[in-house]
């Protein structure tokens, strides 16, 4: 069981990563172009589309991937509080 919620938590965090790096290349230009950036945005656009749906850019400024990380953030307590709640 522990095993799982390693794994899930480690998950979690490398996909966060991801984000936080997709957010990072769009301050080089051509870097979303370039293969590692357009597999990375297959991988992480799927997950931000519909918080881009509900959260609008302000100017140039696009918070919905901030919104995203804390949903994840909230994921990851979620899931540790409902690991202990199954092994108490």
């Amino acid at each position: 069981m522990i095993q799982i919620y390693n794994l899930l938590q480690t998950a979690l965090t490398i996909y966060m990563y991801a984000i936080v790096i997709y957010i990072l290349m769009s301050w080089f230009p051509g870097a979303r172009g370039s293969t590692f950036g357009q597999m990375l945005g297959k991988i992480v656009e799927p997950y931000l589309e519909p918080f881009r749906k509900f959260i609008p850019p302000l100017g140039m400024i696009d918070f919905s991937p901030i919104v995203a990380i804390f949903a994840i953030q909230f994921a990851k307590i979620g899931l540790e509080r409902l690991f202990w709640m199954i092994l108490s």
